[in-house]
């Protein structure tokens, strides 16, 4: 199975971006890594959209159009779709008390102790979809449906940094205090967003992660 047909889209942003709507978003982005078009800047990653960002003097639109649309012919979507060298981010959490207070009603919802609950949460294979929302904040997939949690009826008007939370299919980390509609099961003291770093961002979409529960009383990095 390829990746070219009717449900692919392109729409253009001025003259130096263009949008590609396709399912296969995570399989062209891992191609394109790769093995970058000249004249192409940088690909922006979202659910089953990239925005490439390109230099209308070295590209022209209708150029890069048929381009991708080559390189979705030339994709096989039924195999696993890896993301370039995809990295495994282990996220470590104190799950519940203060920093998790959704933590007992998340567990309920699934019909779980809150031990085997977060044994279950700590077992998901997640995948950093896109990021996106405030700096940082990445959008993790690959919550099994039990651990799929409904959003607040009203969200928080401040989510302390670090927060852990579940909203719907997605689980999250804040990097920053912010408002948030999300179920908050834990918090973790890894800084997500730090402009300090050569890499302010420690993930990027394809990269995989993993929490780990931190026991109490102790410290979750030296």
């Amino acid at each position: 199975m390829n990746g070219a047909g009717p449900e692919v889209s392109f729409t253009r942003l001025g003259d130096a971006a263009l949008a590609v709507g396709t399912p296969g978003a995570r399989a062209l982005l891992a191609s394109l890594r790769d093995s970058p078009l000249p004249g192409v800047q940088e690909v922006v990653p979202a659910l089953h959209l990239l925005t490439l960002l390109f230099d209308p003097l070295r590209l022209d639109p209708a150029d890069l159009e048929a381009a991708l649309r080559a390189r979705l012919a030339a994709l096989d979507l039924s195999a696993p779709a890896g993301v370039g060298a995809a990295r495994t981010l282990a996220v470590p959490v104190r799950f519940g008390g203060r920093g998790g207070p959704d933590l007992a009603w998340c567990a309920a919802h699934a019909g779980l102790s809150e031990g085997a609950f977060v044994e279950a949460l700590c077992a998901a294979p997640l995948e950093v979809a896109f990021l996106g929302f405030t700096p940082g904040f990445a959008f993790l997939t690959g919550l099994p449906p039990g651990l799929r949690m409904p959003r607040l009826d009203a969200p928080r008007e401040r989510v302390p940094a670090g927060s852990v939370a579940l909203g719907g299919p997605w689980a999250g980390v804040y990097p920053s205090a912010t408002p948030g509609g999300w179920r908050i099961v834990g918090r973790t003291d890894l800084r997500l967003f730090d402009l300090s770093r050569p890499e302010p961002v420690p993930w990027r979409a394809g990269d995989r992660v993993r929490f780990e529960a931190v026991p109490a009383g102790q410290p979750e990095s030296a």
